[in-house]
């Protein structure tokens, strides 16, 4: 699973022969959590608080991005936030 982009301790990466809907992985430390990229929610994991908002953040502004790489597999890293 190829990471796409890396900031503040949290890796993302996506899966691309996974199933839909569209999501993420996020690994923080020990940490693990899925975010589906239609309704922005966590869907799976104990990421703590602070760590799903800075991933929620960083997903807001790349959504377009993330889901046209879901629909043609293409990967490219993503600028981390700052």
């Amino acid at each position: 699973m190829p990471a796409i982009s890396r900031f503040y301790g949290i890796t993302i990466k996506m899966f691309f022969r996974d199933h839909n809907p569209p999501h993420i992985h996020i690994i923080y430390g020990e940490y693990i959590g899925v975010m589906d990229l239609n309704s922005m929610e966590i869907t799976a994991g104990d990421l703590p608080i602070n760590a799903q908002k800075l991933v929620k953040k960083w997903t807001s502004k790349y959504r377009e991005e993330l889901i046209e790489m879901w629909n043609t597999k293409e990967m490219r890293y993503l600028m981390p936030l700052r």
